[in-house]
Order: C-alpha cells, then structure tokens, then sequence
C-alpha cells in the first residue's frame, strides 16, 4: 500500500488559501477517482474538490471552516502502488452565491468584465454506490454520497431530479427540484412532543463558515470603514403602477414586470447628473472611481445568506430587458450558478425586502460602493393633493451612503430625483 497525497491546488489567480465549506468524504471512506471529496471556498467561487485517485482516506486537512492554504495537503489516499504526491488537479468550479459585500474582498468584475476564470475543472463522474436509487433514461443517476444520503433523507427519488448542468445531481440541483418541483423540504419536526421541562434549555452552536462568515466579514468591515448616514423619501408611486399594470397586460412572452425595473432605470438616469453616488471607493489609495456605466448590484437572498449578482450596463437596458436580467441572475443565482463575473463589480447597489419592506430601513453599504438604495413596503393611504384628498400608492425609498465621499445635499437631491422620475414616469422612456 502506498500513500497519495492531495494537495490543493491554484485555484483562482492570487488565492492564497481556500476554505473547507463541505466534506463528502470522511477517514476510512473509500473512494473513486472523480469522486468529489470536498467543497472549496474562495473570494470569488466556490469550488468542487475531485479525488485524483481511487483509494482509502487516510486523512482530512481540517474541519468545516478552516482556512487551507494552497499548495499545502488536503487529502492523504492509501492507494495501491508507490508513495507519490498527486498532482492537484484544476478545480471544478461551481459558480456560488458571492459573499455580500464582494468587492472588499474581489476586483468586482460584474462590472468589471474582465474577470480570470478559474482553471478547467478536474471533472466528478464517478458513480456513487452509497444508496441514492434511480435513473435517467436507463443510465444510472450520478450523484456524490451526500447527494444520495440527503436525497434517501427527504425521500426523494433521483431520477426524478435533473441536474442544471453536466450529468451529476448535486444539492443546488436537489433544492431546486425541492422548492420548484417537489413544492416542499424535509419533513417539518413536530413541535407537539413532550414538554421541556421548565429550567431546561438546550443550546447549540453553529460554526460560522463558508458564505455566512465572509457575510458577518464583510458586513463588518464595511461598518467599522464606512461613516454612514442614511436618507429617507417617499414616492407616489400610483402612476408607475398603473403604466406597470398596462404594460404587464400586453408584455406576451416577455418577462413579468415588477416594480424593480422602473426603479434600476429611474437610477440609472439619475446617476448621470449624480456621479459621485455611482462610484468606488478605494480608501486605501485613497482613490474614488467614478464610473459612467451603471454596473447595478441587486441585493438576492438565497439558502445561504445574502448575495449580490450584477447587471451590468444597466443604463443601457429597456425594462423589459432589465425584467429579464432581474430573472436570470436572481434564478441563477439561488441555483449556485451564477459566474464568478455575475457576481462581483458593481458601482451602486438595489435592495428590496418585498412584501416585508416595511416602512424604512437602514441598508448597510456593499463596500467599496458608496451608495445604496432600498426599497420598502408599497401601501395605499390617503394623501393630501391639491387641497384634496385621494388615495394613492405611497412607497418609501430608504437609501444609506458614504459620508467620505457624498454630501447629505448630493444624497438628497440624487433620491428625490429617482423620486421624480418614477412619480412622473414618462420622464424614465425620455431621452
């Protein structure tokens, strides 16, 4: 018997280590070359870790959370043969949510078009013998251990979930067909057991890693750098609605359109007598880079946590084109399939919590950017108009910026001219 070891390799220029976000594998599992045996997060993706060789797993680099450095070993196979150290493969990437705040940590390129691709990844098709039954069209499926154990879990049969890409089921395919198409998740606990016992309180702790822990990093580090201050306006947007209502009516196979759109072009018009708003902030050169393109980040919650794909070129879309990036990227996006330059670069980012808007809200600043706009709660109520009174939609726009870089006057006046813009929204098709 020989000892392989695994080292992790370059997984993405100028990373200089990776985190451990999933194990498939554990010491004394036996496994097959292309077997995934690990997930890797970087800055910028993450990664599947394919196994070079068939043997035994003789040791792991760490636990879930743990930062490995490249280059350094991650995996030791006991295989048959002599002693060698496995070449490290090229990673497969799978195009993760990106952390909140990207660009403090990456060259954003979703505005930045220029983004490095990882290198070609070592390809996973090995089949998997751990249970997970069922087949495409007589081939049995392919799936990793975990897939199988979680599909065998929530009792749902492979063959009927169809992987987004390549040949393997993996679990952005499992959820998919989970929320989609299987219109559920796992069974929900019964709460209707015997009573706790007063006093008894049962605790547990969840390490901070992968997506969460570069969230809690990011958000953190913008708070600490970034001197916020924050603006409020509300927005009649009864007009806007209407126009929306009358459009949707005859849109044919066009994408649905939802308030967002309106809002990306109001923005993205206001923007051009507002550039200091549509800008970067390099606070360590010290340099502001004001951009006349709109790379608009939108704010997109998924499993697991909160990510910001961008639409870039913003300004140069209709609303229908804008409805169906909105679709794309967001899908794309909670699926884990979005590319890495989707993910990164934006100038200005959108936020909205929907129907649980609110009234106002304070959003917090995706660093480097210097401004950010949210969206809140739509409600009819009665305003005031002429000396009269009318129910219209009213919608409050809550917006947060870099106090270094813009004026409270320059703040003010870029919203209430979004304001404008959507209360009269002809103006947004105008030249």
């Amino acid at each position: 018997m020989a000892r392989v070891n695994f080292r992790l390799p370059d997984i993405g220029e100028g990373i200089a280590e990776a985190e451990i976000v999933t194990w498939h594998v554990k010491v004394g599992d036996h496994v097959e070359e292309d077997q995934p045996v690990a997930d890797m997060m970087t800055d910028k993706a993450t990664v599947e870790m394919a196994a070079p060789v068939s043997g035994k797993i003789v040791e792991i680099a760490g636990a879930v959370g743990d930062q490995i450095a490249i280059g350094s070993t991650l995996v030791v196979f006991e295989t048959e043969g002599e002693e060698e150290a496995a070449p490290a493969p090229a990673a497969k990437e799978e195009a993760a949510p990106a952390p909140a705040s990207q660009d403090a940590v990456r060259p954003e390129p979703v505005e930045g078009r220029a983004a490095s691709a990882a290198p070609e990844a070592h390809a996973s098709t090995s089949l998997s013998t751990n249970g997970g039954e069922g087949s495409h069209d007589g081939k049995k499926v392919l799936a990793s251990p975990a897939v199988r154990q979680r599909a065998k879990e929530l009792g749902v049969d492979l063959a009927q979930v169809h992987p987004a890409a390549g040949d393997r089921v993996k679990h952005s395919d499992l959820d998919a067909f989970l929320k989609y198409q299987g219109g559920g998740s796992a069974p929900a606990r019964s709460y209707a057991a015997a009573p706790i016992a007063i006093g008894e309180d049962e605790i547990e702790e969840i390490k901070v890693a992968g997506l969460r822990r570069r969230i809690a990093e990011n958000m953190a580090e913008a708070k600490r750098r970034i001197p916020h201050f924050a603006y409020v306006d509300e927005v009649d947007v009864t007009a806007v609605e209407a126009l929306r209502a009358a459009m949707n009516e005859t849109r044919g196979e066009r994408p649905k359109l939802t308030m967002l759109p309106f809002l990306i072009k109001a923005i993205s018009k206001a923007a051009r007598d507002f550039p200091m708003v549509n800008a970067r902030f390099d606070d360590e050169a010290g340099v502001v880079q004001r951009h006349s393109a709109v790379h608009l980040g939108m704010a997109t919650q998924t499993d697991a946590g909160l990510s910001v794909p961008v639409i870039r070129d913003a300004q140069a879309y209709d609303v229908w084109g804008l409805a169906g990036e909105i679709v794309r990227l967001a899908d794309a996006t909670r699926r884990g399939k979005a590319k890495r330059e989707e993910l990164s670069g934006s100038t200005i980012t959108l936020t909205s919590l929907g129907a649980l808007g609110g009234i106002v809200s304070t959003p917090v600043i995706n660093r480097p950017e210097v401004a950010i706009v949210g969206v809140n709660k739509m409600v009819e109520r009665p305003v005031v108009i002429d000396g009269r009174i009318e129910v219209r939609k009213m919608m409050n726009l809550s917006s947060s910026f870099d106090h270094r870089v813009v004026d409270g006057m320059d703040a003010a006046k870029f919203i209430q001219a979004i304001r404008r813009l959507i209360e009269v929204p002809a103006l947004l098709f105008a030249d």
